[in-house]
């Protein structure tokens, strides 16, 4: 409790860039008065701060709902149902597109060879040319659309040479076993679960086609708010702490998300062996590389016209979390 009322205390930062006017600290009492709506996926936040011990004495109550993916997490934030969560790189750009109220306010990267496009193990396609005029299974404006997006263009190819089926992960992970689609463009845990399960073979994986970015966002009404920006303030740090955490403790943590998702443990245990996210600033570069993201999908028509994503990042959070990257 000690430190969240220090954050408390120290929550009267100023503006640094595109946020809009930050609200003034609130008080222990109206702070404990605060219900924070987060949005989660699957092993996600919940099972990452449970793990951590993370979860024990925030001073705001927490409400968790849960979301397939990205797109809809968001659609969920702007709309106001929830107040926060996390999501790949891909989803911001398309609710900055369709002018959702978000922003972006913390970020991570993880190992991009975990977001894959798997095929069969016995599909003759062995490279991403032979893709072509093939269907792939993808969650629309998903991290793995981004990835794919890429892919196909490094190799000569459009999305306009392929089919694109979209599909959420689970409707996808079935597709996939019973050979309803050719390919899945997917991201860990569920490219660990079709490399063991399924024995999945990856066609490609992001290396030179994936930032490997993933933010934690918040609704502009949260942040506009001041017991529940303060709330986000509180509740972004312990991520970030949570992050440092699970990278130190891969077998605790996997076992945990195994525990909370139903995810066999092996499964769990290979996603986590294999780096998952560690928290960065959310810093020009970062900006410009999920600007660069943008600009493919708006080239591709995919989205109807240019995204500015630096207008949806909010940076006030940077100097708490920077100090809890570098403490731990």
């Amino acid at each position: 409790m000690a430190v969240a009322a220090a954050l408390v205390v120290s929550a009267c930062g100023t503006a640094t860039g595109n946020e809009a006017s930050v609200p003034a600290a609130v008080s222990a009492a109206d702070l404990a008065k605060v219900t924070l709506k987060v949005g989660d996926q699957k092993g996600g936040l919940k099972s990452l701060l449970t793990a951590a011990n993370l979860l024990q004495g925030t001073p705001y109550k927490i409400e968790w709902s849960t979301f397939t993916s990205g797109p809809p997490l968001l659609e969920a934030a702007s709309a106001g149902a929830i107040d926060t969560g996390r999501v790949g790189n891909t989803p911001p750009i398309f609710a900055a597109a369709a002018k959702a109220k978000i922003k972006v306010i913390s970020v991570s990267r993880s190992n991009v060879e975990r977001e894959a496009v798997l095929v069969p193990p016995d599909s003759p396609l062995q490279d991403v040319a032979s893709l072509k005029g093939r269907t792939i299974g993808v969650a629309k404006g998903s991290s793995a659309h981004g990835q794919l997006l890429n892919t196909l263009h490094n190799n000569g190819l459009s999305t306009k040479d392929v089919k694109l089926s979209f599909l959420q992960p689970s409707e996808a992970y079935a597709a996939f076993t019973q050979r309803a689609i050719d390919a899945w463009a997917i991201w860990d845990p569920y490219t660990a679960q079709a490399q063991l399960e399924a024995h999945a073979r990856v066609l490609a994986d992001g290396r030179g086609a994936s930032n490997g970015l993933a933010f934690l966002t918040a609704s502009t009404a949260a942040l506009g708010d001041p017991g529940r920006n303060s709330a986000l303030r509180d509740f972004a740090v312990r991520v970030v702490k949570a992050q440092k955490w699970a990278d130190t403790h891969r077998e605790e943590w996997a076992q945990a998300w195994a525990k909370e998702t139903g995810l066999k443990l092996e499964v769990a245990q290979k996603a986590v062996d294999a780096g998952r996210d560690l928290p960065i600033a959310l810093d020009d570069a970062v900006v410009a590389s999920e600007q660069q993201l943008a600009d493919a999908f708006t080239d591709e028509k995919t989205l109807p016209g240019k995204v500015d994503f630096a207008a949806f990042a909010d940076r006030r959070f940077g100097p708490d979390l920077d100090q809890a990257r570098s403490n731990g």
